[in-house]
């Protein structure tokens, strides 16, 4: 059989590939693995930028698109911390005179004003700023239950009765659903309240908030905070339920005399109505509570005497004031509680509308 002679092979198939053969392959896989590698770079950023984009969809989903269940209604208490904190805190002063007008009526008998006059003039502008502290923690913490909580009330009397019968009976929804929210709220201010009246009405018993509070605690005991509970019932449960269903009827008043929906309002309309409906309903709270107000103030001033009731105290005073004084201290009530209800009502709408807060139910808007 015929071999062909090795020495007349050509290169190719009788010696080894040449380095530069080598270099070349090198050269081509070098370059595919490179083309696979971009490949799988250009795929995956690909993938990438679909999560970024999927993620960006998500954001202005959640912050265009209503809050719903416990985020709603803790976005409904903040701003209702928030407005009862602000103007609580800023009416200071105001109740500081009220309340010395309550107690030490003998004293100051020269008016609101006059009331201010005499007590810079005792003891300084600073004790107009009395009780601040209590105050601004006390009504922030009442103000969250009792915003939030009147918004989460109002929706399970919707839930519970049907919207038609909510709808046919929304004065009685109002008036429970703001009493509820108010009872819970009154538990816990309740003791901020009892120290704010003690460091207004004795200046020189503490220096503030904490040794107030402390002070109380160990002299008297954790009842003496709640000495005024059934005052506190008296005074802020109507007051609230006064104060919640006059707006309520206040603003279905005003809307219907413009013959416009709340929706179509511009900004600065919405803070007219929030203003003249949270004014006249200050107004009606005020008279309403008036009476309570004063016993309050005078149940916390002192302590009680040995194994007398909270309620014995509170008939005896009510004995000794009489009608008209159980209304002493009327007019700068009203212009407190009138004024502070107005900004409330103005500052809980502004705060549900930046926190998209949107949710509320607003009954008489229901559609039929």
């Amino acid at each position: 059989m015929y071999r062909t002679n090795p020495f007349f092979a050509t290169p190719a198939t009788f010696f080894a590939p040449s380095v530069g053969d080598k270099v070349d392959k090198a050269i081509d896989q070098s370059k595919q693995f490179a083309s696979e590698a971009q490949a799988k770079a250009n795929e995956l950023a690909g993938k990438a930028d679909l999560k970024v984009q999927d993620a960006k969809e998500a954001v202005k989903h959640a912050a265009t698109s209503p809050p719903t269940g416990a985020d709603l209604y803790a976005r409904f208490a903040l701003a209702g911390a928030l407005g009862c904190a602000i103007t609580h805190g800023a009416l200071t002063p105001v109740d500081v005179v009220k309340t010395r007008i309550q107690l030490e009526p003998e004293v100051y008998n020269k008016g609101m004003v006059g009331g201010f006059r005499q007590v810079i003039a005792a003891e300084g502008a600073g004790a107009l700023l009395t009780g601040l502290g209590p105050t601004v923690v006390g009504y922030a913490i009442q103000g969250a239950l009792k915003f939030g909580g009147y918004e989460f009330w109002k929706k399970q009397a919707i839930d519970v009765l049907g919207v038609d019968t909510a709808r046919n009976n929304r004065q009685a929804v109002y008036l429970g659903a703001s009493g509820i929210a108010e009872f819970f709220a009154d538990i816990a201010l309740c003791p901020l309240e009892a120290t704010r009246i003690r460091l207004v009405s004795q200046p020189t018993f503490a220096n503030g908030l904490a040794g107030g509070f402390l002070r109380i605690l160990r002299e008297e005991g954790p009842g003496a905070f709640y000495a005024g509970f059934g005052p506190i019932l008296f005074k802020q449960v109507p007051y609230t339920m006064a104060k919640f269903a006059v707006y309520e009827v206040a603003v279905e008043k005003i809307l219907a005399a413009t013959g416009k929906s709340k929706d179509s309002l511009t900004s600065g309309q919405t803070t007219g109505l929030n203003l003249s409906a949270g004014l006249i309903a200050g107004m009606a709270a005020a008279v309403i509570s008036q009476p309570a107000d004063t016993l309050l103030s005078k149940i916390n001033k002192t302590k009680g005497a040995p194994g007398q009731g909270v309620t014995s105290r509170l008939i005896q005073m009510a004995g000794q004031l009489g009608p008209s004084g159980l209304f002493t201290g009327m007019s700068a009530r009203l212009v407190m509680i009138g004024t502070l209800t107005a900004g409330q009502f103005l500052i809980y709408g502004d705060i549900k509308k930046a926190l998209n807060a949107t949710g509320g139910v607003e009954i008489a808007s229901i559609p039929k």
